[in-house]
């Protein structure tokens, strides 16, 4: 009987995207059907915030266990485990819909669940990537692994809009869920190391860190590297920015334009995505990672101000491509200065308070967004509002024009943490600072305390 050898390093890195790259078409699918079946049954907005909480949530609040537990299993069982409990939701969804017995509540409920499962993969893979390729070219991977996030939001609602009228919520739940499968089938064809244990443990000492210890390592990290704090602190504002773009960016576009030219506008952002990344896989980004970082946000704040500047389509257009181009670049040059800087053995803890951090910004925009646009900004831009003779000369005023100057605030104060930050001696030499051994040689033996060696992996 042939038996097949676990592909490694760089090649097991390209098994595991490509697989999850159409699994996340599948989810993708999936997530779309659910959004219209909801919205069919309920006609509420409402709902929609609900659901996208029950996604957002369990990912933050769990984020100290699931770093924890991917630094002490085996990074690949770890993917596979993730991606095991995100298809039983599906399968159980599907079940629920052809009994016809499913409801919003259960929607939430697998939703919430699956969103907890898949919280598992992220800083699994993030940490698994160190392990496989040169450090290097993290840049380019990196870039890869941006494109195969950008491809699904491209690809997936297209299809979804077709296969949702011709075969149902069912037959997309069961597309999605072979996807899984090939998913699963790719990751079970690699093999990812093991970091090398900390210097103390390769010296034979039998004392383990409790669990709870090891809940705040990521935080202990970070706190005795307050630069890379910086960073983070940094990031925040741009998810933030990114978070306020997310929710007002319809009502800007629609207060002077029709539906077509936002949906035009949406296109834009995901091909602006798909060149970004194309681009970071290809060049990998600058040798010095921060100034990706940094640099890169500086358009990109730039295109976030630019968008509010003038009721036009056009330019509309333009800011898309210029925010969404760029995203890519200090996305991915963020993460490889992440991956070079912390000790693959933290990493999962590491990356786990990171995403934290850094999405938590996202659902306090998303609940501050409308109060500021409905009860601050717009009455401020009306045409007796007290900044009607004032910046209302530069801007505009009346409907749309206070999220307008909601879009030139946030995106300037983007591009002035940014340059507050290139300005930094010590935030421009953060990858100077203290080699951490961040990229000890990896050990080939599976961990002990690995989780159960079934099903996929999905990328975050």
């Amino acid at each position: 009987m042939l038996k097949l050898r676990p592909k490694t390093g760089v090649a097991a890195f390209f098994t595991i995207w490509a697989g999850q790259l159409v699994s996340l078409i599948g989810s993708g699918l999936t997530g779309f059907a659910l959004a219209v079946w909801v919205y069919e049954r309920t006609g509420s907005v409402t709902q929609f915030s609900i659901m996208a909480l029950a996604t957002t949530l369990p990912g933050i609040v769990l984020a100290p266990f699931t770093g924890a537990l991917v630094d002490r299993w085996d990074r690949r069982k770890v993917m596979l485990l993730a991606d095991t409990g995100s298809a039983l939701c599906t399968v159980s969804i599907a079940a629920l819909v052809g009994a016809d017995s499913l409801s919003l509540a259960a929607v939430v409920a697998l939703s919430a669940l699956s969103s907890t499962f898949e919280s598992l993969q992220s800083p699994a893979f993030d940490s698994a990537v160190t392990l496989l390729v040169p450090e290097e070219r993290l840049g380019n991977y990196n870039g890869l692994i941006q494109l195969g996030q950008a491809i699904p939001r491209v690809v997936s609602p297209i299809l979804a809009g077709v296969l949702v009228d011709r075969i149902g919520l069912s037959g997309v739940i069961v597309i999605d869920f072979t996807t899984y499968l090939i998913g699963v089938t790719a990751t079970l064809l690699t093999r990812v190391p093991m970091p090398a244990a900390p210097a103390a443990s390769a010296e034979g000492s039998d004392d383990k860190p409790s669990f709870a210890s090891e809940l705040t390592a990521g935080w202990r990290y970070l706190s005795a590297h307050p630069t890379l704090l910086v960073v983070l602190a940094f990031f925040a504002i741009t998810y933030f920015s990114i978070g306020i773009v997310n929710v007002s960016g319809p009502a800007l576009v629609l207060s002077f334009a029709s539906a077509a030219s936002l949906g035009s506008a949406l296109s834009m952002a995901g091909l602006g995505f798909v060149a970004g990344s194309v681009l970071m896989s290809v060049w990998g980004g600058p040798r010095r990672r921060i100034y990706g970082v940094l640099g890169f946000t500086v358009p990109f704040g730039l295109g976030i101000a630019l968008a509010g500047l003038y009721p036009s389509v056009l330019l509309i257009l333009a800011a898309m491509l210029l925010v969404t181009g760029t995203a890519p670049l200090i996305f991915g040059s963020s993460q490889a200065l992440w991956q070079a800087k912390v000790p693959p053995h933290l990493q999962g803890r590491v990356f786990a308070f990171r995403n934290m951090v850094v999405r938590s910004a996202l659902p306090f925009a998303y609940v501050v967004a409308g109060p500021l646009a409905d009860r601050v900004f717009e009455p401020l831009m009306q045409a007796n509002g007290p900044l009607a003779g004032s910046v209302g000369r530069v801007l505009g005023v009346g409907p749309g024009r206070g999220v307008a100057l909601m879009f030139v605030l946030f995106g300037s104060l983007t591009m002035l943490a940014a340059t507050a930050a290139l300005l930094s001696p010590r935030v421009r030499r953060v990858e100077d600072e203290a080699a951490d051994d961040a990229r000890p040689a990896a050990s080939v033996v599976p961990s002990p305390a690995a989780a159960v060696e079934t099903a996929g992996a999905q990328l975050s």
